[in-house]
Formats: structure tokens, C-alpha cells, sequence
């Protein structure tokens, strides 16, 4: 499952990300890394952006970033 398939208000602790280079980079300098878990607060009517929850931080994520990161549901 991928976080953007998660719905408001689901929490998942990261497994992995699956893209490299500069998309990858950008997603973990957010501190998505694999093993932190990560809440979605709110997605857009078309879905971009997804707002979610890391370690206290809001943060906005494109769907395509988010279609990237790989979640274990808890």
C-alpha cells in the first residue's frame, strides 16, 4: 500500500521508498524515512496535495511523491 491510498485521518509506518535521484531526496529531507509513522490529516478534492502528519510536522505532499512511499497500515 502506498500513502496515497491512505484516507483522512489513517496512520502507516513507513516501509520503504521506491523512487531514486532528486524525488526520493526531497521526500526524505521532509523526514519521511523508512520506520516513521505518518498520519494523513486532509487530501485535496482532486487529490494533490496530501497533507500529513511526520514526527509533529504538518507537511504537504504532491501525489506523486506520496504515490512513491510505501506504507504498512497500523
Amino acid at each position: 500500500m502506498t500513502l496515497r491510498e491512505l484516507r483522512p485521518g489513517q496512520k502507516g509506518k513507513v516501509t520503504a521508498i521506491g523512487t531514486t535521484g532528486p524525488m526520493k531526496r526531497r521526500i526524505m529531507d521532509m523526514g519521511v524515512t523508512p520506520g516513521v509513522e505518518v498520519r494523513v490529516i486532509k487530501t485535496a478534492p482532486l487529490g494533490d496535495p496530501i497533507e500529513v502528519n511526520v514526527r509533529g510536522y504538518e507537511l504537504s505532499l504532491r501525489k506523486e511523491e506520496a504515490a512513491q512511499v510505501c506504507i504498512e497500515v497500523s
